[in-house]
């Protein structure tokens, strides 16, 4: 017992160390951004558990403002790509382009060739578009003609999108949607909030500036960190169950049973075991706590837990489900 406790202490020292960054990044952000603490923690559980991120909520809420200065905040490549209805995947990842003057074919390296790729409005581009995304983002790779190229390291999508009620957008496909290991759902901020961002931004001055203050170094220096981080035997059952019950509630006694049409991939398994050790990293942890799995649990199921349409018929959405699974899940 004395040896783990070492152990832990000697990775708490080593948290402490390489979290700093990350708060000045925290800070620089919300130099910017008024509230919105949901979003911001997101994004650096997503920076720090090298997973993909879905940011959705309604126009005006700071959404690809927010990306733009997590971007800014680290020293890397940043590309904001605008969706559209007319936009085709050569766009996106590239193409083969003839040159006369040697007679053959040369890559031209689409703007997925970055390390923090914004997908703006992600759901204003048919799916033949947004698809063009699933390699790169489940292998970090693309192909282009015959030709496999590496996406550069560390390599992040940030996409957002509207809600799919509004005119215009086109959902995303599950198989699109399981790829991003987070959900993040946009608010409206709060009316103390309101004012804060009317003082702030009302100046067309206004200064939306970022300091960058973190480098590819520090990100990778953390995430070992992060690999390192101590998780009980019995939180990993507990992540298995609650993975589980999501297929088959009436087996696990939760009472979902006719409310899910489709469960929780493996994948959510992997991304709530990265996310919940990211979570304990930010708030200075050596080891995860249930809690921890508790917090980052509706960034990671609310996207994956389909509802069937009698779920939809009681106006169930997915965070609603992951709710009942959280209180009826033995937490150990």
């Amino acid at each position: 017992m004395a040896t783990a406790s070492r152990d832990i202490t000697a990775i708490e020292q080593d948290v402490a160390e390489k979290c700093r960054p990350f708060r000045l990044l925290e800070q620089e952000i919300h130099r910017v951004i008024v509230g919105q603490d949901e979003l911001v923690h997101g994004m650096l559980l997503g920076l720090l558990a090298n997973g993909h991120i879905l940011i959705e909520g309604v126009p005006g809420l700071a959404k690809t403002t927010a990306v733009s200065c997590l971007a800014s905040g680290l020293r890397v490549q940043f590309q904001r790509i605008q969706f559209t209805p007319d936009l085709l995947p050569a766009d996106l990842v590239g193409t083969m382009v003839y040159r006369p003057n040697s007679g053959d074919f040369a890559v031209k390296k689409g703007p997925i060739f970055t390390n923090i790729a914004l997908a703006d409005e992600i759901n204003r581009a048919p799916a033949k578009v947004q698809s063009a995304l699933l390699e790169a983002m489940q292998e970090r790779q693309v192909t282009i003609g015959s030709e496999t190229y590496p996406l550069p390291e560390p390599f992040l999508v940030l996409a957002t999108q509207n809600p799919v009620e509004q005119e215009g957008t086109y959902p995303l496909p599950e198989a699109q949607v399981d790829r991003f290991m987070l959900k993040i759902l946009v608010r409206y901020p709060t009316a103390r909030e309101e004012r804060q961002i009317l003082d702030r931004m009302s100046r067309s001055t206004a200064s939306h500036s970022v300091a960058p203050v973190m480098r590819p170094e520090d990100i990778a220096a953390a995430r070992g960190v992060v690999d390192e981080i101590v998780m009980d035997d019995r939180l990993k059952d507990y992540i298995v169950s609650l993975v589980v019950a999501s297929r088959d509630p009436k087996s696990a006694r939760v009472p979902l049973d006719g409310l899910v049409a489709f469960g929780a991939s493996p994948r959510a398994t992997i991304a709530l075991s990265r996310a919940a050790r990211a979570n304990a990293f930010l708030d200075g942890r050596g080891f995860v706590t249930p809690q921890d799995v508790k917090d980052v649990a509706p960034l990671v199921l609310r996207h994956r837990l389909v509802p069937s349409f009698e779920a939809e018929a009681e106006d169930k959405t997915g965070d609603d489900l992951v709710r009942i699974l959280l209180a009826h899940v033995a937490v150990p």
